[in-house]
């Protein structure tokens, strides 16, 4: 591996390594970013996020807290911002606030690159990185759920900030969510939406990474898919934008099978998106659907196809650059 990451009990250490590199044409600028996405970056991230010395990640408890030190340094070693009211890129929530479900105080961690043209409107790309914690002396790892979407975030963020250095910085502002108390009922998007870094008016959408590493049993023989869920509920301006995009760049199937508003299983109001869609703000939820893995212990690493996590990521970056670097913002119906 590329990076050498180095952890004890009480802190973790992190190292990145060399730049990656590739020339592209000037027209072909996001696809070069979006190249640095890979699979082998992927693969350090969340080995480490869902390794038994983070011990499930449970909201509140020590493996939790160290996994906000390996984001934080992550996001210092980017140089990339942390919002004025946050320089450390921790928004604290107290204990309480969990109602008794965590076992100390959390924090959700934010990066932010601000906009060369549109600096007030904001684009949200967020993933939760909290899990099961343990039971007994069993770990539950949650590689699916969610240190990918967590990974994806992080590598998401990493080439917004070469581009920006480069000189391809996006024209509205980008804030890089990582939220926590999903698992114990959606409490990081609920405080952030209670006290918002930035305006919720101008807020122009959540992009919500959650599960993206696995491939279900109805896809089995056709891998390289996601499921997308909420694209069209406030903006069909976002659904085509998001359609268009893939077709474009990625050419996944977009599953809208859990979409439906009748939808059994109603992922729409089971991530952290659902709190940002009640804000009448437009989401996209990615999800690869559940396996007999799901809050099981055996949710690990080596079970992550690395490859269509790496597609599924792009995706994201690349609807984000749209979203960004357009002309109009979001129209909402």
């Amino acid at each position: 591996m590329r990076h050498i990451i180095l952890f004890s009990l009480a802190y973790i250490l992190i190292s990145c390594g060399s730049a990656k590199t590739g020339a592209v044409n000037h027209d072909d600028v996001k696809v070069k970013y979006a190249e640095e996405i890979t699979p082998e970056d992927l693969t350090e991230h969340l080995y480490l996020l869902s390794s038994d010395i983070l011990e499930g990640r449970k909201t509140g408890e020590k493996g939790h807290k160290m996994a906000v030190n390996y984001l934080t340094a992550y996001y210092e070693h980017l140089n990339l911002s942390a919002p004025e009211a946050y320089l450390n890129y921790q928004q604290p929530i107290p204990k309480a606030y969990f109602g008794g479900k965590s076992a100390d105080d959390s924090q959700n961690v934010l990066a932010y690159i601000k906009g060369s043209e549109f600096p007030d409107e904001v684009i949200i790309i967020s993933a939760h990185y909290d899990h099961l914690g343990m039971k007994g002396d069993e770990v539950y790892n949650g590689a699916d759920d969610n240190a990918s979407g967590t990974s994806a975030l992080m590598e998401i963020a990493e080439s917004f900030q070469k581009a920006k250095k480069q000189g391809h910085g996006p024209k509205r502002s980008i804030l890089f969510l990582h939220l926590t108390g999903e698992e114990i009922g959606l409490y990081g998007s609920k405080y952030y939406l209670q006290h918002p870094v930035f305006s919720l008016d101008n807020t122009i959408v959540d992009l919500n990474i959650d599960m993206v590493g696995r491939i279900d049993k109805k896809h089995m023989d056709q891998k390289e898919y996601i499921y997308v869920i909420g694209s069209d509920r406030l903006s069909k301006d976002l659904d085509k934008l998001s359609v268009e995009t893939n077709k474009t760049y990625t050419n996944l199937k977009l599953d809208y099978s859990y979409n439906e508003k009748n939808d059994p299983y109603q992922y729409y109001t089971r991530s952290d998106h659902f709190n940002f869609a009640n804000q009448n703000i437009p989401v996209i939820f990615y999800f690869n659907g559940t396996h007999d893995d799901y809050h099981k212990p055996t949710d690990t690493a080596d079970k992550i196809d690395f490859e269509i996590l790496s597609k599924r990521a792009k995706l994201v970056f690349y609807t984000a650059w749209e979203i960004a670097n357009r002309t109009t913002r979001l129209v909402l119906d």
